[in-house]
């Protein structure tokens, strides 16, 4: 394994064990508050007792998110050096804020922990408003440094000072707000519908709990509405990488030649040696339709860069497609609640829905993992669009199998224990639950 591969690889790793706990880190807040809210409003005890066991839970998620999260900052700087001294007047600022917006959000979190008792229910309903907005910034401002090493601005002309950069840049490019919007929607959607799969399933076994059908109601709510619009924040953020990166663009759909009016490609598996997709169903004229309405519009292909510049097309074509395949099975999983919701009023008496909400748990994060992988490695071979490849910005110290092969291990012992703290906490609200209603009834 070369230096390049080992330093790609634990990169790759930390993104994406991180990334499930900060998704739930943005999105859990949201429904500990329209939980409490609930509460506040209507003087439901059940949510009351909702709101307390799951902020417990995201405590646990929080903890390991930001010990995740701070072996990513310095595996920026110690992986990819030249990526920093030419991107650090860039981000630097950006993830201060970041930082800001982190800390922020973990004292709140503390409050809200530590203060059902201490504080009038109104403040701390208020300090949970807080944590899920600092959350939502925290997302911002990492996701703008992805948009900006997807497109760079705000840079300084060559050989002028760091003092003419545009350190404000970065925040107005259009990039960053639709990366923001898809991630931000991806995340509520992946929390709801993992909320709701196991919600779903404590309901099998206690299909009287009033608790879990509160709870499943508010996460369908908090997981479906984003489920359902996030196809349509998926095309803008494709138009958007079409002008930005129509590289990326071409690998997503393997479209290996320019053509006017291309198909659009379902499934498949792409080669580019041969520059053919098998397997594949296609709608005639459908690319360009979606890009800009047009059937004949013509969309840049993988012929018009050179083939050193091309990103590895297999790779990035399945995981959109996934991507797009978890996305569309959870906009249907969203309609087909909503549907059972208004027109029975008791969702949690179709066993058949239930399953099928178990069943769909994970596919929010499989697809927030697959959009990442199409981002990252769509964008490849520069770690900068066009400024720097990532050969040129690895570390020179050699043996990097070293690390990479040690946080393999940290991080596989590290999700063993998060899992099973996770068990002992659903089987305790279980038990917990159980032990109200069977007192109810008596």
């Amino acid at each position: 394994m070369t230096d390049l591969l080992a330093a790609r690889t634990q990169m790759a790793m930390s993104l994406g064990f991180h990334i499930i706990f900060a998704a739930i880190g943005i999105a859990m807040p949201v429904l500990m508050a329209a939980a409490e809210w609930r509460w506040l409003t209507k003087g439901d005890c059940e949510a009351l007792n909702l709101a307390q066991r799951w902020s417990k839970g995201t405590a646990i998620l929080f903890a390991v998110g930001a010990v995740s999260g701070t072996v990513l900052s310095f595996e920026l700087g110690l992986l990819w050096p030249k990526f920093m001294e030419r991107a650090g007047p860039h981000i630097g600022p950006l993830f201060a804020l970041e930082g800001f917006a982190f800390f922020t959000e973990a004292i709140f979190l503390g409050i809200y922990l530590y203060g059902w008792s201490r504080i009038s229910p109104r403040a701390h309903f208020l300090s949970g408003l807080v944590v899920a907005a600092s959350g939502v910034a925290s997302a911002f401002f990492v996701i703008t440094v992805n948009a900006w090493m997807n497109g760079p601005t705000g840079l300084a002309p060559e050989g002028a000072p760091s003092s003419q950069i545009d350190i404000l840049a970065p925040l107005w490019h259009p990039p960053a707000w639709h990366e923001t919007v898809h991630m931000l929607l991806a995340a509520f959607a992946a929390t709801g519908f993992l909320v709701a799969g196991i919600h779903a399933w404590l309901l099998l076994g206690n299909p009287r709990s009033r608790f879990h059908r509160v709870a499943l109601m508010i996460a369908l709510v908090v997981g479906g509405i984003p489920a359902l619009l996030q196809p349509l924040s998926g095309d803008l953020i494709a138009r958007a990488v079409a002008v930005h990166q129509p590289a990326k663009l071409a690998a997503m759909e393997a479209l290996f030649t320019t053509e006017a009016g291309p198909d659009f490609v379902l499934g498949g598996i792409a080669d580019a040696a041969t520059g053919r997709v098998s397997y594949a169903v296609r709608i005639p004229y459908g690319l360009g339709l979606l890009l800009n309405g047009d059937t004949h519009t013509e969309v840049i292909g993988l012929d018009r860069f050179p083939h050193e510049d091309w990103p590895p097309v297999a790779v990035v074509h399945i995981a959109f497609q996934l991507m797009v395949a978890c996305g569309m099975l959870m906009a249907a999983m969203a309609l087909w609640s909503g549907w059972r919701a208004i027109w029975t009023g008791q969702i949690e008496q179709d066993r058949k829905l239930l399953y099928a909400l178990i069943a769909t748990a994970p596919f929010g994060f499989l697809a927030i993992e697959a959009g990442w992988v199409v981002t990252e490695v769509g964008r490849q071979p520069w770690i900068i669009d066009h400024l720097m490849r990532t050969s040129e910005a690895v570390t020179p110290m050699p043996g990097l199998w070293i690390p990479m092969a040690t946080f393999t291990f940290l991080y596989l012992v590290l999700a063993g224990v998060v899992c099973w703290a996770m068990w002992r906490h659903i089987a305790a609200v279980s038990a917990n639950t159980v032990m109200r209603s069977v007192l109810t009834e008596a």
